[in-house]
């Protein structure tokens, strides 16, 4: 009987969340895959912001954890029994595995990776970055909100991220002018060197509106929304009549109370930013990347190539062991990360 090493929702954090917020379970599984399901050892599991918001109770996208629950995410693993005819021992597959070693999953919510050619050679932590749920994301937001034009300057958020990374190259490979905003001289060489920004801001340092301005003298076309707080407010008074912004993500809000607007920027009121929305005809649309899973197989043929030649470059902050993953999302909502955060569940 395989022993499946699984954390679950000990508690709600309070702000930052701690170790003592989750809980590392051992159970026996029986290791069999009933009618229409697989069952998959994990082999990478993908970290998101998104993942501290269903922490907390009350109303979102997504229904919050259950005390006791075990902490979902999506991951890459080897199918070791399957109840499906598509499926067989030995397929490596990708799907909501969640923070465990085995995940019984309904066949129709997996999908097998590519076994041969260009894109079998791609690191399976990739398939969880720019061509997992950030790429989707990244890429569902510019063709839905964005629609970047050669010519034009596109700000993003959280620029060394999964999701702002790939916005980036996305946008710049339309002939956009592309200004990253950045946590540090380090991500902000990153930004520039690695994924190709042709300018880069750091957002902690003290002249960080004035620098950002200067970045942007014709303005503001696109800002890819993706952390709220002062970075916004340090935005909003750059922007161009009829510019675009989608909004992924608020990563600056994820840890704090509700209620409290511990990230509030100094004059950064609903009213501030709806005067702007107005008096410059901003277009502003949230998105979630699930609704739009229709997209998926275009994004795929799409992306995928260009992912594979090294035209767009991924970059994986690879953790080793599941026994680190609260510590890992920890700091991934602090920014510490470089790249996508992937745990690699056995620590070799």
């Amino acid at each position: 009987m395989p022993i499946n090493r699984r954390w679950v929702l000990a508690r709600r954090p309070q702000g930052e969340p701690s170790r003592d917020d989750f809980r590392l379970e051992r159970v026996e599984i029986s290791g069999d895959a009933p009618q229409g399901s697989v069952l998959v050892r994990n082999r990478y599991l993908s970290l998101d912001p998104y993942m501290r918001l269903r922490m907390n109770e009350g109303r979102s996208y997504v229904p919050p954890y259950r005390i006791g629950e075990t902490l979902g995410g999506q991951s890459i693993g080897e199918v070791i029994a399957s109840g499906d005819p598509d499926f067989a021992p030995g397929d490596v597959v990708t799907g909501s595995g969640g923070w465990q070693d085995y995940a019984l999953l309904p066949a129709r919510t997996v999908r097998r990776m590519p076994q041969q050619g260009n894109l079998a050679a791609i690191a399976m932590p990739t398939w969880l970055g720019v061509l997992g749920m950030p790429g989707f994301t990244a890429w569902i937001g510019l063709s839905l909100v964005g629609t970047p034009r050669a010519g034009e300057t596109v700000v993003v958020g959280a620029a060394t991220g999964p999701v702002g990374s790939m916005v980036g190259q996305l946008a710049r490979l339309t002939g956009a002018r592309t200004v990253a905003i950045a946590g540090g001289a380090q991500k902000c060489a990153l930004a520039r060197n690695h994924f190709g920004f042709d300018a880069a801001i750091d957002h902690r340092a003290d002249d960080f509106p004035q620098k950002l301005a200067q970045a942007c003298p014709n303005g503001i076309d696109l800002y890819f929304e993706n952390i709220g707080g002062p970075v916004l407010a340090a935005v909003l008074p750059l922007f161009n009549d009829f510019a675009r912004i989608p909004v992924c993500g608020l990563i600056a809000h994820y840890n704090e109370t509700i209620g409290s607007g511990e990230a509030q920027a100094p004059g950064m009121t609903a009213a501030a930013l709806m005067r702007e929305v107005l008096v410059r005809r901003l277009s502003l649309r949230g998105f979630i990347v699930s609704d739009h899973q229709a997209e998926h197989a275009r994004f795929m043929e799409e992306v995928a190539p260009q992912v594979a030649s090294g035209v767009i470059k991924g970059l994986e902050d690879v953790i080793a062991g599941l026994e680190q993953a609260p510590e890992a999302l920890a700091g991934l909502l602090r920014g510490d990360n470089r790249g996508k955060v992937v745990v690699a569940i056995d620590d070799t």
